[in-house]
């Protein structure tokens, strides 16, 4: 397969008065043609930030290392003007929250012919013409009068989906969805979903789904990459992640989900403690300290990913950060998965 993105060793700082934060420490992986992979995790664990800086739009207060390559062309560094040329024709973003990713002094149809004025040098007319036909794409309902409202004309569904239909426009090679379904009722949330799915048949473009909604990522994605304290925990396809997990993190996010289909007769399962403190990251392991199964080589080494089920294979496939041999049916357990550790690893009873 071919990359459309590939990242490595990327890494992301924040100066702030009390120190600096670390949101992102050293994730390397590939995107490519055609394929939807999910980023998931607690809030707080990285992903925003860890595709904002490969869009080039960090804070001020942030800054970028290591290397983001789109079609072998580095994205880090590369001077705005140049940014710009890529940032929503080759590459596209749906930011989370739709009444600010939206300018709301401006039209609909203003802000969606501009895109392609600016990137595909179209006149005004054609422009309108693109962009109705991108409005009919997503479900936009009498999508002609909506061109001529205002963003705090159109309800938060219809917004989402216009962003949707901006993000399109040009026909990028890769979308990245930043909780796209973020503050809408579970009806609208369906239908979003839906239309992603489409969309993905559809457009051909590679996709990036960055979420903490772990049934969206089942829907929709083809690989799964976990994300913690700005680290990957796991990676895998979706069968492997959902069915085999082989992190306790993976493991425990599995257990906290809800499930229609089983009587529950205890309280659902909760990870322990809190997500780490960016700007004091523990030496070793960022999980430690609310994994049930910590033991001496958790504190004192960091995990580094390496192939489930033979530690000297290729980092192909299902990765995991984990110093634990492996896991046994966590996600069947409504309470903090059983583990197999080596003998010379686990903790003293």
């Amino acid at each position: 397969m071919t990359a459309v993105l590939e990242v490595r060793d990327l890494k992301v700082r924040f100066a702030t008065p009390d120190g600096e934060v670390s949101a992102v420490n050293g994730v390397s992986f590939d995107v490519n043609e055609g394929e939807c992979v999910g980023i998931v995790g607690e809030s707080g664990s990285g992903k925003s930030q860890l595709f904002m800086s490969v869009m080039g739009l960090l804070a001020k207060n942030g800054r970028t290392l290591g290397s983001a390559k789109y079609r072998g062309t580095e994205l880090v560094g590369m001077p705005v003007k140049a940014l710009n040329k890529i940032r929503g024709d080759k590459i596209a973003m749906i930011f989370q929250d739709s009444m600010t990713g939206l300018t709301p002094h401006l039209r609909i149809g203003k802000q969606m012919t501009e895109v392609l004025v600016q990137h595909k040098g179209m006149s005004e007319a054609d422009a309108r013409k693109r962009a109705l036909e991108m409005l009919n794409l997503v479900r936009i309902p009498e999508a002609g009068r909506r061109l001529a409202q205002y963003p705090h004309e159109l309800s938060g569904g219809m917004r989402q989906r216009i962003m949707i239909a901006m993000a399109l426009l040009c026909e990028p090679e890769l979308l990245i969805a930043d909780e796209p379904t973020t503050a809408l009722d579970v009806t609208v949330q369906a239908q979003i979903l839906d239309l992603m799915a489409d969309l993905k048949t559809v457009t051909k473009a590679a996709i990036v789904l960055i979420t903490h909604d772990l049934g969206t990522v089942a829907g929709l994605c083809d690989k799964v990459q976990v994300m913690y304290g700005g680290r990957f925990m796991e990676t895998g396809t979706v069968q492997e992640i959902f069915y085999k997990p082989a992190h306790p993190y993976t493991a425990g996010l599995l257990a906290s989900m809800p499930r229609l289909t089983e009587e529950r007769q205890e309280k659902l399962y909760a990870i322990p403690g809190q997500p780490p403190n960016l700007q004091r990251l523990p030496k070793a392991c960022p999980f430690q300290e609310r994994c049930t199964y910590v033991h001496d080589r958790c504190i004192d080494e960091l995990p580094v990913l390496r192939q489930v089920g033979d530690a000297n294979a290729t980092l192909t496939g299902h990765t995991k950060a984990c110093h634990l041999v492996s896991l046994q049916n966590p996600v069947s357990a409504p309470h903090a998965p059983s583990i197999n550790v080596a003998a010379d690893e686990a903790r003293s009873a």
